[in-house]
C-alpha cells in the first residue's frame, strides 16, 4: 500500500513518461499483462493509455492490470492509468518506496 507521500513522489515521475502499452477494445489479454509485468520488472513504473473505443472504464482496466501483474495502481486521469510495483533485486525508484 503506498503513503500519500509514495503516491505524489510517483506521480511527479509519472507526469514526464509516455504511454507504454494501449489497451483496446479486448481488454485485458494474457500477452497484455505479461508484457506489461515485464515492463515493470525492469523499469517499476509505467503509464497505460486506455483507448475510446474501449467498453470498460479506464479504473477498471487499471485495477485488472495491477491485479494481474502484482503492482499498485499510481493514480487513473482520464484515458491514461500508472501502474507501481517494486524491484526487489534492483530497484530503480529510491525515495523509502
Amino acid at each position: 500500500m503506498l503513503t500519500s507521500k509514495q503516491r505524489a513522489y510517483l506521480k511527479s515521475i509519472a507526469q514526464t513518461l509516455d504511454p507504454v502499452y494501449q489497451v483496446g477494445k479486448g481488454g485485458v489479454t494474457k500477452e497484455l499483462s505479461d508484457g506489461v509485468s515485464k515492463y515493470l520488472t525492469a523499469h517499476e513504473i509505467i503509464k497505460i493509455r486506455v483507448l475510446e473505443n474501449t467498453l470498460t472504464p479506464a479504473g477498471d482496466i487499471a485495477s485488472e492490470l495491477a491485479e494481474a501483474t502484482g503492482s499498485e495502481v499510481v493514480i487513473v486521469i482520464g484515458s491514461k492509468a500508472v501502474l507501481y510495483r517494486k524491484n526487489p533485486e534492483k530497484p530503480v525508484i529510491s525515495q523509502n518506496l
